[in-house]
């Protein structure tokens, strides 16, 4: 039994060098095989096992890397820049207080945001695509939810940052129905975008870095007690979820989707209903618990 527990480690625990190392392997096998349309079935199959097996290394590594992250992270906070850093007055500004790094950060995912915009809306007009155009327009939404929250002054208390957080979310509830319009016109339509070359696979891996980053940010805000700083990153967790259904729309156009279309208005559809369908647990969330914030206010 030991035995078998240690072979059982091995196989699914590597050590943290070989599971960076088959972990890339597996994934740069699978990016290969749909990036050249491999079509030998063995190369296929090999392929997907082969990124179903990085898939779970990663998962069951991920605390190993954690614990490396903290150790790196420990060392990059004692290095001579960093020290150099935090003994600016910005810099010690910067690392204690939260609401000053909150403002930084909604000024860097706005100026990110009106960037995404441009980027859609020349899709949109160059491709005559309204589906980019849609996009665009929504992405215009969020920078000015950004923009909101930016403007508020942490001396208007927690009874006008709770209030300003109610907000918010009244206005993703809005922004859902505009969301579930620009799925249902995917749907009907049944029309994606394949991006140039690699690009696909560039923007996949910033959604789903969007998407975990934005996660585990709206887990650790929780500590902090803060509305607005909880705004902020519900509105970016809702940003990444948009580039998730993006994503999708793309990785099915490419791979795939045109040869069975009821497949691919399924999978869009079920996408693009989880998106909606967190947005709004999200902002009815959100309004619950400034409603009862504010009566003990």
């Amino acid at each position: 039994m030991d035995r078998m527990r240690a072979v059982l480690k091995a196989v699914f625990c590597p050590l943290p060098i070989m599971t960076v190392l088959l972990s890339l392997f597996g994934y740069g096998f699978v990016i290969f095989v749909f990036a050249h349309d491999v079509q030998n079935p063995f190369l296929r199959y090999a392929s997907y096992l082969a990124s179903a097996y990085a898939l779970v290394i990663t998962c069951t590594g991920l605390p190993h890397l954690f614990r490396g992250f903290k150790k790196v992270k420990r060392g990059v906070e004692e290095s001579f820049p960093m020290r150099k850093f935090r003994s600016t007055a910005v810099g010690e500004k910067y690392l204690t207080d939260i609401h000053f790094r909150n403002t930084i950060s909604l000024s860097t995912g706005l100026t990110i945001n009106l960037a995404y915009i441009i980027m859609k809306l020349s899709a949109g007009i160059y491709y005559r695509s309204p589906w980019f155009m849609a996009l665009a327009f929504y992405y215009v939404l969020l920078a000015a939810m950004r923009l909101f929250l930016i403007r508020y002054k942490p001396e208007k208390g927690r009874t006008a940052a709770f209030r300003r957080y109610r907000l918010c979310a009244i206005f993703l509830l809005i922004m859902n129905q505009a969301l579930a319009g620009i799925v249902i016109f995917i749907v009907h339509q049944n029309r994606g975008f394949q991006y140039p070359g690699m690009l696909i696979y560039a923007m996949a891996l910033y959604a789903f870095y969007a998407v975990i980053t934005a996660a585990v940010n709206v887990v650790r805000t929780r500590r902090h007690n803060s509305p607005i700083l909880s705004a902020a990153k519900a509105v970016n967790l809702v940003a990444a979820l948009v580039s998730i259904l993006s994503l999708t729309t793309a990785m099915l156009a490419q791979f795939g989707g045109s040869d069975d279309p009821a497949f691919r208005k399924a999978m869009t559809g079920a996408v693009g209903g989880c998106v909606c369908t967190i947005v709004i647990g999200m902002a009815v969330f959100m309004i619950c618990r400034a409603n009862k914030e504010l009566k003990k206010e």
